[in-house]
């Protein structure tokens, strides 16, 4: 055999040494967990026969603690790039079958420079995780080579972060400094602080979903995005996640072949409302009657319920949509609320996506609870990233528009650059009843029929100063339309201002109320 032959022979050995992960019996300990392997996830997710991996024979260079007897290839980490649905992403795998996946110095810089070449060749970076978290026989600092990069990419490029197992500790940051999270239910936890440690130091007793499961984190604290049933259906939500997306903020979203009329005048819009104000409906419903083909990828769906926020498209161009959803809490804006939708609304100004407000919204949540929580701060959020994004945006008023709602939700004043109205739209300070109750207050009390006297006014009110054609004369408004053109207009909207162009005053940066 020739030194040639015997040099890549010994290539093909180490290769398929790497490739074997941790073996066999840590191969099938996953399995049995219900999870795929880090290259089996890598298969399902990248086109067939794309993916170009990078660093496979990296090795930690740690001689304490015994560690200089076991020097795994690759690290714990498999990283490269390759093709979701033909167009370039990079990667990177934790491997648990190999040490845990846990993050030592080859293995963070692997990652972060991984990270740090989709931020200069312009692609998205997808990760998926699943770590036993920092390796204590090499110290700190790991982490934070892929923080610096994870803060250098934001806004340049998108990253994904799917977690598919185990995240803690420290490693929990990198997700959060990224545009998604995706979680896998009953699979997948994240969490400062593991049970074990919690119960030392407070006494509280709790397992890791109950601490840190998809449950939790789609649902109260609203750190994660997607969640998924398994491993496969959370690769199917990232190839989807990524359609939406483009590559870089130099680009605009991939459109699609036009399947779904736009000149469609969509008749069941007309019996979206109930018949009386008071009553509430899923805002949802109304979506999915406008968009194409009635997709819409919903982000956050479980947190934050009167809010909606998600990706569809119109005439096969991609939109972001933020709208009031009265089925929960009156659609009311909560703390909560106001986080989701401002996050929502800058990630589609990072990344050249048209916005679409939806609003039928009574004001803000009122409350001690709400107070104490800072909702002055975080409402004042929305308007705020409203007024930065530069994309195209459109509002359309369903039904109510009340107090400082009508500017949370993006009005003329805030940036719109087009506000349509149905004709059942009521902009105002507040209700015709708060108002008639503070404007007629004497009055009402020195009437004889209190009751009438307090209707007569109620509809004196709302029709002279909350109808849309009211807030029309004052040029608060562009357009009144009958509902069921609600999708032509959008579409007349966003081809209008396909071209838009804002300047900015010079500045370093805004500085948003945290």
């Amino acid at each position: 055999m020739s030194e040639m032959k015997t040099v890549i022979e010994k290539l093909r050995q180490i290769e398929e040494i790497a490739r074997a992960g941790g073996g066999q019996k840590k191969i099938d300990e996953q399995h049995a967990l219900g999870k795929l392997t880090a290259r089996e996830r890598i298969d399902r997710l990248m086109d067939v026969g794309t993916f170009v991996e990078l660093s496979m024979l990296a090795q930690h260079q740690c001689t304490d603690f015994g560690m200089e007897k076991s020097r795994p290839w690759g690290d714990g980490v498999i990283t490269g790039y390759g093709k979701v649905d033909g167009r370039v992403v990079f990667l990177y795998a934790q491997d648990f079958t190999v040490m845990g996946g846990s993050v030592g110095q080859a293995h963070g810089q692997k990652i972060a420079s991984l990270t740090r070449m989709a931020r200069e060749y312009g692609a998205p970076v997808v990760g998926l995780i699943d770590s036993a978290g920092g390796r204590i026989q090499e110290g700190a600092g790991n982490y934070s080579l892929i923080f610096a990069e994870n803060v250098e990419s934001s806004g340049v490029i998108p990253q994904i972060s799917a977690i598919m197992g185990n995240c803690a500790g420290g490693g929990v940051y990198s997700p959060a400094l990224t545009d998604f999270i995706l979680m896998i239910d009953k699979t997948s936890q994240m969490f400062i602080t593991g049970p074990l440690v919690i119960k030392e130091v407070t006494g509280e007793i709790v397992d890791m979903q109950e601490l840190g499961g998809a449950k939790v984190h789609s649902e109260i604290s609203g750190v994660a995005d997607l969640v998924a049933k398994d491993d496969l259906d959370c690769l199917a939500k990232i190839k989807k996640l990524l359609s939406f997306l483009p590559s870089n903020y130099r680009q605009k979203p991939p459109a699609l072949e036009q399947k779904d009329d736009p000149q469609r005048c969509e008749e069941g819009l007309m019996k979206i409302l109930p018949d009386s104000a008071k009553k509430v409906y899923d805002m949802r419903k109304l979506i999915t009657l406008v968009v194409d083909q009635g997709e819409f990828f919903e982000i956050k769906a479980r947190f934050a319920r009167n809010m909606v926020t998600g990706f569809a498209r119109l005439d096969g161009r991609v939109i972001g949509i933020v709208a009031n959803n009265p089925l929960f809490l009156g659609a009311a804006i909560d703390c909560d609320a106001s986080d989701k939708a401002s996050r929502f609304i800058r990630t589609c100004d990072c990344f050249n996506i048209p916005l679409i407000s939806f609003v039928d919204v009574p004001g803000y949540l009122p409350g001690v609870k709400e107070e104490y929580k800072g909702i002055i701060r975080h409402g004042a959020k929305m308007i705020f990233a409203w007024k930065e994004a530069t994309v195209p945006k459109v509002t359309c008023l369903i039904r109510k528009d009340y107090g400082g709602a009508f500017s949370a939700m993006s009005n003329k004043e805030i940036g719109a650059d087009i506000l349509i109205a149905w004709p059942t739209a009521e902009v105002a300070i507040m209700g015709a009843e708060g108002a008639v109750g503070v404007l007629y207050r004497k009055e009402i009390a020195a009437a004889e029929d209190k009751d009438r006297f307090r209707e007569e006014k109620i509809q004196e009110y709302r029709q002279k100063f909350m109808t849309p054609f009211y807030t029309a004369s004052k040029r608060q408004l562009d357009i009144i339309i009958s509902p069921q053109e609600t999708r032509l207009y959008l579409i007349r909207a966003l081809e209008m201002l396909e071209n838009k162009m804002i300047k900015r005053y010079a500045r370093k940066h805004g500085n948003i109320p945290l």
